[in-house]
């Protein structure tokens, strides 16, 4: 494998050659997100990053497939209309764009589009690990394995707060929420931390503030968001300020930091525990893997962005990433063949370091790319990563116990309904 794909190459030097490619067919990749509604901040800042990416390729000549360049276009639809527009949604980007490589976050609203994209054979990544199945063999999960990452926040608190052993945890009652509260579940009983008092809300009609009052009638010494909405993340802990919690905050992630240190303190930020760092961490510099210069990529998209920057900006930037080198290697966009090359020898660099691919005990596949991942805390008013911990690792020694909390919330791969494609489609 090389040392970098063509867009690493790209940020670190930028000096390949500009060749003609006027009259060349585009490759077109597709991005189905959330650009509007309760999940367009999942959505809108991974598209950017995305937009940084196809700018890269293309000021150098595009992709190379076949001894001839191709430049590159990005395609964007909504998934955020529900399941039958975001299928409607996928057709287009299939049957008209003729996209080679479709960028999801997962989730509800794929449900009816996840099997077309397979039926025809569409290469597609998600962000959300749980919808992998054997039923989709053409969808990956390369840039993050949601939520099992979280274990490694469990496990660093554990070890530095040992003191902290109350945990008061809530979730959203949703694909995104549920398998994350099976994680956490299992987690805080492999660390021997005690779960105190559960809160579960619907994500459209939740009361931060009355969500946060019910935890801390346990006293506890953990408030734990789980995989809540950066908004709801944001107002639960400013009420958790304001009723003068002084105990460690836990969450996947904490988006807007800034402004959560302004609506409360310095000091009560730098006990909150979360999973995403900044792309400027020193952690990061000098690194032998994925974006080999992180922060000019963090810094390009901070100035073009301002304000954006999100735990997903650069994930969709990182599939593509993957997916080209893989593409470089096959020498073709087929989708067999690129899979074939991301998969081969079972470990590639990620975004973190080496990663494995995985999950045939959970999704009855091992389209999961699984490696290390950063526990992050803020020190000084800035996001700074405090150790990588070894999902895989984790994950080794204590999967049955995660099996056991994701089936007892039906979120095992074989418990899921099955969609009626065919009715959805002749409804159209």
């Amino acid at each position: 494998m090389s040392s970098g794909s063509l867009a690493q190459r790209l940020a670190v030097a930028g000096s390949l050659p500009r060749l003609s490619v006027q009259d060349r067919a585009p490759v077109r990749i597709g991005a189905l997100v959330p650009m509007s509604g309760g999940e367009e901040f999942w959505g809108r800042p991974g598209v950017e990053g995305c937009e940084l990416w196809v700018d890269w390729i293309n000021a150098h000549g595009g992709m190379m497939i076949g001894g001839r360049r191709h430049l590159v276009e990005l395609t964007v639809y909504d998934s955020g209309d529900g399941p039958e527009a975001t299928l409607e949604a996928a057709r287009q980007m299939v049957e008209t764009q003729r996209v080679r490589l479709v960028l999801t976050l997962g989730g509800s609203d794929m449900r009816l589009a996840l099997p077309y994209l397979m039926q025809r054979r569409i290469l597609t990544a998600t962000l959300l690990p749980s919808d992998l199945s054997p039923d989709f063999p053409y969808l990956i999960a390369p840039a993050e394995v949601h939520p099992f990452f979280n274990v490694t926040g469990v496990d660093w608190l554990a070890r530095n707060r040992p003191e902290a052993r109350r945990v008061a945890l809530c979730s959203q009652t949703d694909l995104l929420g549920l398998p994350s509260l099976a994680t956490y579940r299992a987690a805080f009983d492999v660390a021997a931390r005690e779960v105190v008092k559960e809160v579960l809300y619907d994500v459209g009609g939740a009361d931060p503030a009355a969500i946060v009052a019910e935890m801390m009638s346990v006293s506890p010494d953990v408030l734990c968001w789980c995989s809540s909405n950066p908004q709801m993340i944001e107002e639960m802990t400013v009420a958790a300020f304001e009723a003068g919690f002084a105990g460690e905050i836990l969450a996947c992630t904490c988006d807007n930091y800034q402004q959560l240190i302004a609506r409360t303190s310095p000091e009560f930020m730098e006990r909150f525990t979360f999973q995403f760092p900044d792309f400027d961490d020193p952690e990061l510099a000098d690194t032998g893997f994925f974006f080999h210069r992180p922060k000019a990529f963090y810094d390009r998209y901070t100035e073009r962005f301002p304000g954006h920057w999100t735990a997903v900006s650069w994930e969709y930037a990182s599939i593509l990433d993957l997916w080209h080198e893989a593409v470089e290697t096959a020498d073709s966009l087929t989708s067999v063949s690129v899979l074939a090359a991301l998969k081969r020898g079972r470990r590639m660099p990620h975004a973190f370091g080496l990663a494995t691919w995985w999950g045939m005990d959970v999704y009855g596949i091992d389209n999961a790319l699984v490696g290390d991942w950063p526990v992050v805390a803020i020190r000084d008013g800035k996001a700074r990563i405090q150790e990588f911990g070894s999902v895989l690792g984790w994950l080794e020694a204590h999967g049955a116990r995660l099996m056991t909390e994701l089936g007892a919330l039906g979120q095992l791969w074989h418990q899921r309904d099955t969609p009626d494609l065919a009715r959805a489609m002749a409804r159209e």
